[in-house]
């Protein structure tokens, strides 16, 4: 019999299980990596030997599909069982994420009598760096950047040893053979001594530093350092995630829930939004927040780390010029001007910024799905080939191809040139691990000003493919669609801004969707953006349209600069988006009145949201399917009340006039479901109104729990829309 296993089945102990099970079968045969498959070949019973694999499967093996043929007339199998040299075979992505270092390796590399002590690359079939250093399929050492170093014999030995948990484990080295780390100080000379205790030394006497890691490197520092280090960055109110040295850690800075606890340890180590504990030392960290992003070391010179360190935390940080990508090479890390480098000498494949994710009632909601949880996929309906660009913030792409759309890792803000260039690079690589040469068609964003809309055009040309205009919103819906399995959803689709079909910025909006056309339902009324661009910055503006649009009077802004603003009235750009209204809101309680980053009046308002209840009256104005957002300011405004009570009022009544909309659509097409998508979703208080709204109301709420809900998502919506045209 011919066995074909399709799914997670390389660089994870795949083959070497099957030989086990095989042997301990007493069947001849072979395996062999095709590809991206796994081909088995044996003279006994196939199915007796499928069970006995799947329930040894090695913890990061996933079968996705199995395909049996009698080939006994053309099989001439010798005595035994063997591992086959890999061939280059059928294309597509079997290949597994970067996983935390296990415990059986932990424990080797503490060990003072195993000849791995204290070495910074131990790891198994079982866990280590994959997708950041893996160039191309078939899963090999020599497709991956571990052929500069080649195995010595010791690492031999157990490489071929069929009961060693490293039995053809392709990234096996040793301090023999093996990757090292050293150690530069501030103009990049090699310091002598052991690199990661001096590197501890350093950063605890107060450093600024540098630290290499699988897919990327780090800037850190102790929390002592923070102040020195906000400065020294131009972070002054930035939130920044703190590596923690054990649970015990995490629970003395946060108060994490059960599922944030299997979030923090499972083996992907992302790093988790978890509700803070207040004090003066999580404040810095996380300046007018309820939470505070924390992870667990992943990697084996993390932990190292902190046994040289007394501190049980460190603040960690992507390692890159605010807007760039994040750094890969020693020669641009200097250009950060740290105090010192921890570097290594293996080559980083793949940059993958670590995953960012929060839980919200049983659900995973991504803001940043990449290290740990790349490469992955969610299945379509849509046979074809397509790219998907993503918008213009937070992006990551999306090459779909017969019936999965895969999702690069987290790419960044594509205002900058450097992040553009990411983003082709990391479409290029997922093409070529599916062998595709050409697609039919390119998502791209409606907004004409996107440089994502100018590389899917350029691609576009090259690739033969046509371009498909998507709209953002409904992209937004279609993402939700592809992750629920659902061809059709009435969605409250809700964030900052996304370009509409009428040319001004929606982002309050409620949508029925289909893969192959949406209806814009209902929406908030349009706010006046005073300067554009500017109003997103200086959010007073957003208050004071709001108080000329109502006839109120809005004291914050002196006579000069007001008679200014008002001339800017009928000429300024127009926006129904929700996040700028919960800006205003932001602004008129004296919570945040400038952004100096992106979401921050509206991050720092959920802590008022949070701890406030709906008990101030305020009453639903609707005018048709548009929500009267902006006149029912005014009632906030005029309201008696804590700050808290009044927001949390105000944006709850917004909620239930978009979910009205939404139900009245849904019960015209016969939906019993109602979704909820964008960045405003990550709001955990926001998503928790829109979910007990929508069940009041007799339908099921659906929510996001594998695509990001906010734009990293929606480039897999804009594969599935194009898909869907070409089908037509």
């Amino acid at each position: 019999m011919r066995i074909v296993v399709r799914g997670v089945v390389q660089g994870v102990g795949f083959r070497p299980t099957v030989h086990r099970v095989a042997t301990s079968m007493r069947l001849n045969g072979s395996v062999l990596n095709n590809g991206s498959d796994v081909v088995i070949e044996i003279d006994g019973d196939a199915h007796g030997f499928i069970e006995r694999l799947k329930a040894n499967l090695p913890p990061l093996a996933r079968i996705d599909s199995l395909e049996i043929v009698d080939n006994g007339a053309a099989m001439n199998l010798e005595k035994g069982f063997v591992i086959l040299p890999s061939r280059s075979g059928i294309k597509g992505v079997s290949i597994p994420y970067d996983v935390a270092i296990c415990d059986p390796c932990r424990k080797e590399m503490f060990d003072p009598t195993d000849r791995r002590h204290l070495y910074p690359f131990t790891n198994c079939t079982d866990c280590g760096a994959r997708f950041s250093i893996i160039e191309d399929l078939p899963y090999d050492r020599e497709n991956t950047s571990m052929r500069a170093f080649p195995m010595c014999d010791d690492c031999r030995k157990e490489y071929e040893d069929r009961e060693n948990r490293r039995f053809h484990h392709q990234t096996i080295s040793c301090p023999r053979c093996g990757p090292k780390y050293y150690l530069l100080d501030h103009q990049g000379r090699k310091l002598i001594g052991e690199p990661i205790s001096g590197f501890a030394t350093r950063i605890h006497e107060g450093a600024i530093g540098v630290s290499k890691s699988w897919g990327g490197m780090h800037l850190c520092c102790t929390l002592a350092t923070l102040p020195r280090f906000r400065g020294w960055y131009r972070r002054r109110e930035k939130p920044f995630a703190m590596m923690v040295r054990d649970m015990e850690a995490a629970e003395r800075y946060s108060d994490p829930g059960q599922f944030e606890r299997d979030l923090l340890r499972s083996s992907q180590r992302p790093i988790v939004l978890v509700p803070k504990r207040q004090n003066e030392i999580t404040e810095l960290i996380s300046p007018g927040l309820g939470n505070i992003g924390i992870f667990l070391p992943y990697t084996e010179m993390q932990h190292l780390l902190f046994s040289f360190l007394p501190e049980d935390a460190l603040i960690m940080t992507s390692a890159n010029v605010p807007g760039d990508p994040m750094v890969l090479r020693d020669e641009d890390a200097l250009d950060l001007k740290a105090d010192c480098y921890l570097m290594h000498d293996r080559a980083i494949v793949n940059r993958c910024d670590d995953s960012v994710v929060r839980g919200f009632q049983g659900h995973t909601f991504y803001i940043r799905r990449s290290r740990g949880s790349v490469p992955s996929f969610v299945t379509s309906k849509m046979r074809g080939k397509a790219l998907g660009m993503g918008g213009q913030e937070h992006i990551a792409g999306a090459v779909a191809n017969d019936g999965r759309i895969y999702q690069t890792q987290y790419i960044g803000d594509a205002s900058s040139y450097g992040v553009l260039e990411f983003l082709e690079q990391a479409l290029r690589y997922q093409m070529r691990l599916l062998d595709l040469q050409q697609v039919q068609a390119i998502g791209v964003d409606l907004h004409p000003g996107y440089s994502t809309r100018r590389l899917g055009k350029r691609l576009a040309e090259e690739l033969g493919a046509e371009v498909v205009e998507v709209q953002h919103h409904w992209a937004h819906g279609a993402s939700l669609m592809l992750e629920s399995g659902m061809e059709e959803i009435v969605a409250l689709t809700l964030d900052g801004t996304g370009y509409g079909a009428d040319g001004t910025a929606w982002g309050g909006e409620v949508l029925y969707s289909t893969f192959d056309s949406y209806h814009r339902v209902g929406h908030l009324q349009e706010l006046p953006l005073l300067g554009g661009e500017r109003a997103i910055h200086d959010v007073r503006r957003l208050v004071f349209a709001m108080a000329e649009a109502g006839g109120w009077n809005y004291q914050s802004i002196e006579d000069e600069e007001a008679a200014i603003l008002k001339k800017l009235l009928p000429s300024s750009p127009r926006t129904s988006s929700f996040g700028r209204v919960l800006d205003a809101v932001s602004c008129y309680l004296d919570v945040c009145d400038h952004r100096s980053y992106d979401g921050e009046p509206a991050m720092k308002l959920e802590r008022l949201l949070e701890s406030g209840s709906d008990s101030v009256p305020i009453e639903l104005e609707r005018e048709g399917n548009i929500i009267r957002s902006v006149d029912m300011f005014r009632q906030m405004v005029e309201s008696k009340g804590k700050p808290q009570d009044r927001a949390n009022s105000y944006v709850a009544a917004l909620v239930r006039g978009l979910v009205d909309v939404a139900v009245e659509e849904a019960q015209k097409h016969g939906l019993d479901c109602i979704g909820l998508s964008g960045g405003v979703s990550y709001n955990a208080t926001i998503s928790a109104m829109a979910r007990t709204t929508i069940e009041r109301s007799g339908f099921r709420f659906v929510c996001h729990d594998v695509l990001p809900n906010g734009d990293g998502g929606v480039a897999a919506g804009q594969c599935a829309i194009a898909l869907s045209k070409m089908r037509r």
